[in-house]
């Protein structure tokens, strides 16, 4: 089992930035795979930005450019610089990991709102 903790979210302006943070615990030597997903409300789950252990890095579209996503494999942690925010990067933003044994893990979330 690999347990994640998301921290950093918050209300911010349009503009302004923000950084997420995700600590995981557990088999954590059996993480491969880490990332971040965001859902507003009546719409899908979806990709945010993805890193690997060799820090291989893969962005959606809508944050290329503004969000930059970074791990340190010694510390089991996980974090997401996200500048130049928006109101429609408001949303439920989680942590996600997959494991070499094939299993996947959620953290609980972390609420950003970007408004004025």
């Amino acid at each position: 089992q690999v347990q994640l903790v998301e921290s950093g979210g918050g209300l911010v302006q349009p503009g302004g930035s923000l950084r997420l943070s995700c600590a995981a615990s557990g088999r954590t030597s059996s993480i491969y795979g880490m990332g971040w997903y965001r859902q507003a409300p009546g719409k899908q789950r979806e990709l945010v930005a993805r890193i690997t252990r060799l820090r291989t890095t893969n962005y959606a579209d809508s944050v290329k450019g503004r969000f930059t996503i970074s791990r340190d494999n010694a510390k089991n942690t996980m974090s997401l610089q996200m500048n130049s925010l928006k109101p429609e990067d408001t949303a439920l933003y989680y942590c996600n990991t997959d494991t070499h044994d094939g299993n996947t893990y959620w953290g609980q979330g972390t609420q950003v709102t970007v408004s004025s």
